[in-house]
């Protein structure tokens, strides 16, 4: 049976209570099968699973969707029961930051200011103070999150490793629709026109993934996003696997971002260039 806490005091009281390793998938609510699948991954390797739910007003810039992000807490919950979560900690803005805007952040450093961080200025600093402060209070063994939000990923794990934060980070690839667009909880945002429009983002990564060298997946990349008058691309990059890392024969990363209508979308794939290849 799936427990459901606000409280910083009754997750203290819930975590003392679980045994063996305990996994973590950190959420911000309006839950879809990208969040399900973590939570699968995170009941196949631990033995109690914690889900949170808490939309972060710190990553949120001024002109972004933080009052309009959707807020779905009964659907949530059910769905969190149906993967077998043990325990769901849902806070409010004051349990999770109960001094008001805290005075002290944690730094994204270079990583945080390219790409999403060049975008989105401070978005990374309030990430991963939330993530931080929940790896405290859940005191998790392991933390499972999706590669969709790939800097996002590589920024915690980068956290971790530098701070000796004891857990281990679990990646886990991205899930798409059928037809290729990767779920996010933006999705819901779009229009059946704008959803169409959208597919030339996963269109435009597979095309560049098929490429053999790193001219040639962004040329092969960039054309497709390029013959969508629906999509405004903010950014379209090739890097090796070390997020800032120019790209080398082996394993890259291709990324893009881009507003469809007024909805903000990313979405990245790996790849493999040169002889790798």
């Amino acid at each position: 049976m799936t427990a459901l806490v606000h409280t910083r005091a009754e997750l203290a009281a819930a975590r003392d209570a679980a045994t063996g390793r305990v996994a973590v998938v950190m959420t911000m609510g309006a839950l879809h099968e990208g969040h399900r699948q973590l939570m699968r991954e995170a009941r196949e390797r631990g033995d109690f699973v914690l889900v949170t739910i808490f939309v972060n007003p710190l990553q949120f810039g001024p002109n972004e969707d933080f009052d309009k992000y959707p807020r779905t807490l009964e659907a949530d919950l059910e769905a969190c029961r149906a993967e077998g979560v043990d325990l769901v900690f849902a806070p409010d803005r004051d349990e999770m930051y109960p001094g008001g805007t805290p005075q002290v952040t944690l730094e994204a450093g270079p990583m945080g200011t390219i790409l999403e961080g060049a975008s989105r200025p401070g978005h990374f600093s309030g990430m991963l103070t939330v993530v931080a402060k929940l790896l405290l209070l859940t005191r998790a063994d392991l933390a499972f999150f999706g590669e969709k939000d790939f800097q996002q990923l590589s920024l915690i794990r980068r956290m971790v490793r530098d701070l000796e934060i004891g857990v281990e980070i679990i990646g886990v690839p991205t899930v798409r629709e059928a037809d290729g667009l990767a779920l996010s909880s933006r999705n819901r945002y779009l229009s059946a026109e704008q959803r169409q429009a959208a597919l030339a983002l996963s269109h435009a990564l597979r095309e560049g993934a098929a490429q053999s060298d790193a001219q040639s997946a962004l040329e092969a990349a960039g054309k497709i996003l390029a013959d969508e008058p629906g999509v405004q691309v903010d950014y379209l990059a090739l890097t090796g696997p070390l997020l800032g890392a120019p790209p080398r024969d082996g394993a890259a990363r291709l990324l893009v971002a881009a507003k469809v209508g007024t909805t903000r979308l990313i979405d990245n794939v790996p790849l493999l260039l040169g002889n790798a290849a």
